[in-house]
């Protein structure tokens, strides 16, 4: 239990740090400590966030009591880092905000978080409610509580002492049970400084048992499902962000390995088995979602990311019309099945139940592996475009293009499988994902479901304070603006962070001219010649600037050797680029275009 304080009469800016210690009868405790005592209950060991009325004396309060505090220069930034810790440990990761101005901040990681299922908890300090409830103008009032509904999975007011305890427990259990999400907690500033007996306050914490329960698949379901891959000719197993955030890694690479069937992996599920294992159809992705008469979607939706699993992309007709599959789906949310498509075999269950069932059927029954003339057929379409990478890789360009500087890059990180990669951006998010491979699971964080730009620095550092291990991040310029000053963050906290920046002078590319020939760039160009690097010395952190991929490889491998936070402007041709990436087609322009 958290230091015990003796109620003394106070005026309103007295701080709870200059009450006195008391030790006698009379012992009581306060919101502030409670709301310690509950994380902390709970094995939370880190919060990330940005201090400031009411949470200041929190934040020093959570530190004096062994806690890490990580302080941020923007509260998105600060609740992105909470996500990915979510991510990475499967227990939510803890952000804590100001109110109104700081909570709307957070709000775009928070439902970034929810939509990308990570677990994690938005604590904010706020208005008291009775003064919001009949808009009295308090500071920064706002309705916190409802204006979080819309984008998180739970949200919860604590407005008594008393209900600390479960009001955390509640949270824990919301953000990481069945699908995960984000949950946000309303912290009244009244609430911290209500004090009570400290042994009631003690008995109060809870300890939450069983936070995500094993969600079992039915027997016949199970059955369903292998009757489906069995009688399929030409099957394709799609691995999301949800097997890798499963962490069941050594029963789904089992699982692959048994059934023989060639797989593919979304972005942030690439490692969960290696790029370059036999069975990998990532070279082949068009080809296989044609062709597969079976396709097994293992923690993945058919949402945006892989065409609704209709149309061109899948073999269709139009957009309209589905190809001639058939669909198995394990997901814990039994909501999810037909969204798009038909399911055939829906497994409404945890990925690692679900996946120790069916390697026990299959153990029991066997499984004939797909014919050979479906995974040759893979396997040379798949050299062949192999092939094909490895000449634009190795075509040099002066100045550097985007493949130029990314073949340099991947030949640098194929040496350290154990770090991980944050990437976004444009063309730097899809054109990484296509060139360098990953060997361990969870180790490439990029923007996920959403495609939100800004999760950079964030994730960079909470992947750097999870995992005490190397991080680089692999940034458009573009997306760098977003979250660019958290580099002070970065030195603050001396973490081994490596940013790397492909600066083409604006968003896209930076060749745009203003067609009125007037003063002003135009909306896609930023300044030329940009050196990003001097923000990392100016915090005391390592710069480089690189114009070929000789200096950009020794840069990189200096940097992580170093362990010390280092920024690497690479300069990129500025007519080098497409705008949107890869999903021009989703801009009005570009779509009439093609009509």
């Amino acid at each position: 239990m958290s230091s015990i304080l003796k109620p003394v009469q106070t005026d309103e800016t007295t701080t709870l740090a200059q009450q006195e210690p008391l030790t006698t009868a009379a012992e009581q405790t306060d919101g502030f400590h409670l709301v310690i005592d509950a994380l902390k209950a709970n094995d939370v060991d880190t919060i990330y966030g940005l201090v400031g009325i009411p949470i200041t004396d929190l934040a020093r309060m959570a530190q004096a009591e062994g806690l890490r505090f990580i302080g941020f220069r923007h509260e998105a930034n600060a609740v992105n880092a909470a996500a990915i810790a979510g991510y990475l440990t499967k227990k939510p990761g803890i952000a804590m905000t100001v109110s109104a101005p700081g909570f709307l901040n957070g709000l775009v990681a928070l439902a970034n978080a929810t939509v990308n299922c990570f677990p994690m908890i938005m604590i904010s300090g706020s208005s008291e409610r009775e003064i919001v409830d009949l808009a009295q103008g308090d500071y920064e009032e706002l309705d916190q509580l409802n204006a979080a509904k819309p984008y998180v999975k739970a949200s919860f007011r604590i407005n008594h002492v008393e209900d600390i305890g479960i009001a955390v427990a509640r949270a824990i259990r919301a953000a990481v049970s069945g699908r995960p999400g984000g949950v946000y907690l309303d912290v009244p500033a009244k609430l911290l400084g209500q004090a009570m007996d400290a042994a009631a306050g003690k008995k109060s914490i809870v300890k939450v048992v069983d936070p995500a329960p094993a969600q079992i698949p039915a027997p016949e379901a199970i059955t369903r499902a292998l009757d489906v891959l069995k009688n399929a000719k030409r099957p394709v197993i799609m691995l999301g962000k949800g097997a890798s955030y499963a962490q069941a890694d050594a029963d789904i690479r089992a699982f692959v390995e048994k059934t023989g069937i060639p797989y593919l992996a979304m972005s942030m599920a690439k490692g969960l088995l290696p790029d370059n294992h036999p069975q990998a159809a990532i070279a082949a992705r068009s080809y296989a979602l044609k062709e597969a008469d079976c396709v097994m979607l293992i923690g993945a939706r058919l949402n945006w990311l892989l065409s609704h699993g209709k149309g061109p992309t899948w073999g269709g007709k139009d957009h309209k019309d589905w190809a001639d599959k058939k669909f198995v789906q394990i997901d814990i949310s039994a909501q999810e099945m037909d969204s798009n498509v038909p399911i055939d075999a829906p497994l409404a269950g945890d990925i690692g139940s679900t996946i120790a069932a069916l390697l026990k059927e299959i153990e029991q029954s066997g499984f004939d592996k797909p014919d050979a003339a479906w995974t040759g057929a893979i396997k040379e379409k798949s050299d062949a475009n192999v092939a094909k990478m490895a000449k634009t890789l190795s075509s040099k360009s002066s100045p550097m293009n985007f493949m130029t500087a990314l073949s340099a890059m991947r030949d640098v990180l194929k040496t350290r499988p154990d770090i991980c990669l944050v990437n976004e951006g444009a063309n730097t998010l899809d054109l990484a994902r296509s060139v360098i491979d990953m060997y361990e699971p969870r180790k490439r964080l990029d923007s996920g479901t959403w495609g939100v730009m800004g999760i950079g620095m964030g994730y960079a550092i909470g992947a750097a304070v999870t995992t005490g291990k190397p991080v680089v991040a692999l940034e458009g310029d573009s997306a760098f603006g977003f979250s660019g000053m958290e580099v002070e963050t970065i030195c603050r906290y001396n973490l081994p962070v490596t940013v790397v920046i492909f600066n083409n002078n604006g968003v896209y590319k930076g060749n745009d001219v203003n067609p009125t020939g007037g003063a002003d760039p135009a909306p896609t160009v930023f300044v030329k010649g940009a050196r990003y690097d001097k923000m990392m010395e100016a915090f005391g952190g390592i710069g480089a600037n690189v114009t070929t991929p000789e200096e950009l490889s020794k840069a990189l491998t200096e940097g992580i050797a170093s362990g010390k936070p280092t920024l690497i402007n690479v300069v990129i041709d500025e007519n080098a680029g497409t705008e949107s990436g890869r999903i021009a087609h989703l801009n009005p322009q570009s779509a009439a275009k093609k009509k």
